[in-house]
């Protein structure tokens, strides 16, 4: 069983090398590094290619870059990894073992925030209670789902902000995930910036707008206010 690692990028130039080297040792076990990269302008693509088995440059979008990565992958399950996230310790392990011991088809990692401060373990712990209560798995998890399975269904639709949620609801249709309780470190550096409960009031704002039917192109103008990739 392998991996594709499937990473959306958008202007990491700066930590693009270092975050790509902490996943050397599974491409060195085999496993795929695929790096879709939406238009970046600094040089992130240059900076990528000695770390990664492709770099393609599509359309922009997470969706659209996630869609092309897994059409040009080979493995068997695909890993869909942000840029400012690290994974724990013997992930692939983690990952096809437990998709193999538990007969699961898809699943995620549990979160744990970067920052230091008290109240990251609380927003952790409930970010990591809803997605195990309600099967909705969010980009900042480490989606991963059998290469067939992905296909079936489609992909991540193609919308401009919540593909992470749309697609979990279409997997939690044919399957219940695989929830690993290892954590993935991702970064607190927009929790920082913009503050705690501000960020929990613009993710809940956002994910009830998206249930109501608003437009993700609309949600995207106010979680990407200078058109960044996040």
């Amino acid at each position: 069983m392998r991996l594709s690692i499937v990473i959306p990028v958008l202007n990491e130039v700066d930590g693009i090398a270092t975050f790509l080297s902490s996943l050397q040792s599974l491409r060195k076990d085999g496993h795929e590094i695929i790096v879709a990269d939406g238009g970046s302008d600094d040089g992130t693509a240059h900076r990528a290619a000695p770390f990664a088995d492709q770099v393609i440059r599509c359309p922009r979008g997470r969706a659209a870059q996630m869609n092309a990565g897994a059409a040009l992958a080979h493995g068997d399950v695909l890993l869909f990894l942000h840029a400012d996230c690290l994974l724990p310790d013997g992930s692939n392990a983690l990952i096809l073992d437990g998709l193999k011991r538990h007969q699961r088809r898809w699943g995620h990692f549990d979160t744990r925030l970067s920052g230091d401060r008290s109240m990251f373990r609380v927003v952790e712990w409930f970010m990591n209670t809803r997605s195990r209560l309600t099967q909705i798995v969010t980009g900042d998890q480490g989606l991963f789902v059998e290469r067939a399975l992905f296909t079936s269904i489609g992909g991540f639709p193609v919308i401009a902000l919540m593909e992470d949620i749309a697609i979990s609801r279409r997997l939690k249709q044919v399957a219940a995930p695989l929830c690993l309780s290892a954590k993935i470190v991702s970064s607190s550096r927009r929790w920082e910036k913009n503050g705690v409960w501000r960020t929990i009031w613009l993710m809940w704002r956002l994910r009830y707008a998206y249930w109501r039917g608003v437009d993700p192109a609309d949600l995207a103008n106010i979680y990407y206010p200078r058109s960044s990739n996040g």
